[in-house]
């Protein structure tokens, strides 16, 4: 005997971006968080390299230190405001992996 697949609901790839009105806002808050904190991961990758290199007096390095956790929490006040997590960022790209380094992994 063989399924016959439930054609009364349409079909909605996986992770597309719905447009009923109640979640376009959130789905809008979520690429654009995305955007900023894979720029956010950018920035503290450029400033490890540069802190590994000497480049930077200790000033400098202390400064970026506070400004990139000041960053990382506005970041999460972000996700809370909008339902989010910081792990819902994180977009799966097949098999390239996801975009994000993982929370407390050394990024790559």
């Amino acid at each position: 005997m063989s399924a016959t697949p439930d054609r009364s609901a349409p079909e909605r790839p996986a992770g597309r971006l719905r447009t009923d009105p109640d979640s376009v806002e959130r789905d809008l808050a979520k690429l654009v968080l995305t955007v900023v904190e894979l720029l956010r991961q950018l920035m503290e990758r450029q400033a490890l390299h540069r802190v590994d290199k000497g480049d930077l007096t200790e000033e400098q390095e202390e400064r970026i230190g506070m400004t990139l956790m000041i960053l990382q929490r506005r970041m999460e006040e972000m996700c809370d405001r909008h339902g989010l997590r910081m792990a819902d960022l994180n977009l799966d790209l097949g098999p390239l992996g996801t975009l994000l380094s993982p929370a407390g992994e050394a990024p790559r």
